[in-house]
């Protein structure tokens, strides 16, 4: 683990993250972290110039692993694997702090709100350490559906699929389908007859 090297990269997200997290100081605080070589703060890390930053440090810096401290995974942890990837660094070698929705936006205390973050940074750059380069591979499949149950929804489902092209395997462990329905005798607001 010696031959690390981790750049971190802190977003200010405008004031989203800058106006609760005092983000300079977050910075600092990941300079002093084992195996960073680099940290840089970006105004939008998302950004074509934030991505475009990150690329050039994994260049410059000889950067084997990234750590991102901006918001949710959910909405950009695919952009910055991609800019990983555009590096020709493994897209899995990145974790991301979530100092936005888990920190900025639900503190109102900005020392604390900082030193969460800061925590938040610890942990992403301990966990990027053991992390390991995944690749995609091709799976093949059977483009078919089981569907458990020959209720109301377990036949509406298996028409849906089936009129939209693909094989349907309806299974029922009673000796008719309709489930529940089936034990009626009228529905309403019809009076139609249940079965």
């Amino acid at each position: 683990m010696n031959d690390l090297r981790i750049g971190v990269f802190v977003c200010h997200c405008g004031t989203n993250i800058a106006g609760t997290v005092d983000v300079p100081a977050v910075a600092d605080y990941a300079r002093t972290l084992p195996h960073v070589a680099v940290v840089h703060e970006n105004k939008f890390t998302c950004s074509d110039p934030g991505q475009a930053d990150i690329i050039q440090s994994i260049q410059d810096y000889n950067l084997n692993r990234v750590v991102v401290a901006s918001c949710s995974p959910r909405m950009h942890e695919p952009t910055f694997q991609r800019t990983l990837e555009a590096a020709g660094l493994n897209p899995y070698y990145l974790a991301m702090a979530n100092i936005r929705e888990q920190c900025s936006w639900v503190h109102t205390n900005r020392d604390k709100a900082t030193q969460k973050a800061k925590d938040l940074i610890r942990a992403a750059v301990s966990r990027v350490i053991y992390q390991q380069p995944l690749f995609a591979q091709p799976v093949p499949i059977t483009p078919a559906t089981l569907i458990v149950g020959g209720g109301i929804a377990g036949i509406q489902a298996a028409l849906d699929i089936a009129d939209a092209g693909f094989k349907v395997y309806l299974v029922e462990r009673e000796p008719t389908l309709g489930g529940r329905m089936a034990q009626l005798d009228k529905t309403f607001p019809t009076l139609d007859c249940a079965a």
